[in-house]
């Protein structure tokens, strides 16, 4: 049992889960965040982590979110929180252009220019990116900093959560499934390679590339390249032939990657949901009277793109605002 009262606990200690976290306590609430795993743990680590609604269908809602992160993140990285940059970006397509993408008015800065064949045109923006280890560590510090706290604890189910206190958040990812009987939550596997930085600052990203999804995001000392977007694949385990195909396609986009050493490779399971991202109050929470249950589950890979957007509106929902 708890030894201080908490009026909110936030299930799920990923990216989702903890930016919602710290939102719910800058608006005054005592929070308690249960993890099945510890926040480095989580798939949130094995992210690309890049500003961008990759996968992500157009929906106001979601484009409200994705510009309330833009402007947060980049407010971070002008604070030098740790990990938090904003790079140049270039994004590569192959598609008639048919005028700016629904998300552009998110980031506000972004420029469409002529490219040469293969490709039709190229579009400029300015998009912050996140190395995930040292921020979930900062945004744990920031939750127990202010009063919060980080247990771990497997919930077998979200019943269960209540008894720590009296509004519950589900931001549990892929085991929203079974947690919350959503049977459109799904898998999605991403394979990723790390490569030392041979001095790269800006990303890069073919958005139509034939092979597969194509991008290489520097970082202060490696280089992620990436990588595959697998739905319903829910397996980790290595394969080096997609991963020989994915530093081909990256030094085929960027030359100077051509003699850049492998360091490693990351496999993660994005917890992605047919239909978008669920951010709802449950109208039958399964709890006390009085018990408040609200879900934030199904991002998919866009999770640090919509994470501090979506964690205005759970506090909203879970605060009762």
């Amino acid at each position: 049992m708890m030894t201080a009262a908490t009026d909110v606990v936030v299930v799920g200690g990923g990216i989702v889960g903890l930016t919602a976290a710290v939102t719910l306590q800058q608006r005054g609430a005592r929070v308690t965040v249960l993890a099945a795993d510890d926040p480095a743990d989580t798939v949130s680590t094995v992210a690309a982590a890049v500003w961008y609604p990759t996968h992500t269908d157009q929906d106001p809602r979601v484009l409200r979110w994705a510009a309330e992160t833009h402007t947060e993140l980049g407010r971070q990285a002008a604070d030098g929180v740790p990990g938090v940059v904003d790079r140049p970006t270039r994004m590569l397509l192959r598609h008639p252009y048919a005028g700016p993408p629904w998300w552009a008015e998110a980031c506000g800065d972004l420029v469409a220019e002529p490219a040469r064949p293969p490709y039709t045109a190229l579009l400029r923006f300015t998009a912050p990116t996140v190395e995930m280890t040292p921020y979930l560590a900062w945004l744990r510090q920031r939750l127990e900093t202010g009063g919060g706290r980080v247990l771990r604890r497997r919930v077998r189910q979200l019943a269960d959560a209540f008894a720590t206190a009296p509004v519950v958040v589900n931001a549990t990812g892929l085991a929203a499934g079974r947690l919350a009987a959503d049977p459109a939550v799904h898998p999605v596997r991403g394979h990723l390679v790390l490569v030392a930085n041979p001095g790269l600052t800006v990303s890069v990203r073919d958005e139509d590339d034939p092979a597969g999804i194509t991008y290489v995001h520097p970082r202060r000392h490696d280089v992620v390249l990436g990588g595959t977007y697998q739905p319903g694949v829910g397996h980790t385990a290595p394969d080096p032939d997609t991963a020989a195909a994915i530093r081909r396609r990256c030094v085929a986009l960027v030359p100077e990657l051509a003699d850049a050493p492998v360091l490693g490779e990351r496999i993660g399971l994005r917890p992605a949901r047919h239909g978008g991202p669920r951010v709802e109050v449950d109208p039958d929470p399964a709890g006390p009277a009085g018990s408040r249950l609200v879900h934030a589950y199904g991002h998919g890979g866009a999770g640090v793109t919509l994470a501090w957007g979506c964690a205005a509106e759970v506090a909203d929902l879970a605060l009762g605002g």
